[in-house]
């Protein structure tokens, strides 16, 4: 009959597990990340405390939930929020104007080297044509 390895499997699982766990030194920094996570976010009149992922709308529906007398003022209760525009929460107004001033200064520069002779020179003021049209072989 077989003898079994019962006892010779258990020693290496118990030796796999030892070597796969956190190290006291790992959990201890998982432990103090967690923590700082949960508090990212600090209310500085009423101390109620947000988690990390929390946007700055759910921030400002604090302030004018608990404290309607900030709602002006929303840096009052998280500096976070300094420049926040509640009727642009998800800051698409913002990101639009922003573009629109980069495409703005983008074209002004193009302007500028163009002025100069720079790298948007247009091709023809140098004399190059444009190509061969589709009927012009030359026989």
């Amino acid at each position: 009959m077989g003898g079994g390895n019962a006892q010779k499997s258990a020693a290496a699982r118990e030796k796999n597990m030892k070597d796969m766990a956190k190290t006291p030194e790992e959990r201890k920094a998982s432990a103090a990340k967690a923590a700082a996570d949960s508090t990212a976010f600090i209310c500085t009149i009423c101390r109620t405390t947000f988690m990390i992922n929390v946007q700055p709308p759910t921030l400002y529906l604090h302030v004018t939930s608990r404290h309607p007398d900030n709602a002006a003022t929303p840096e009052a209760c998280f500096t976070s929020l300094k420049g926040f525009d509640p009727d642009d929460p998800k800051g698409l107004k913002k990101a639009a104007e922003e573009a629109k001033l980069a495409a703005a200064a983008a074209a002004k520069k193009s302007l500028r080297n163009s002025k100069k002779g720079g790298p948007a020179v247009d091709l023809l003021s140098l004399g190059l044509s444009t190509g061969k049209g589709k009927g012009s072989k030359k026989k």
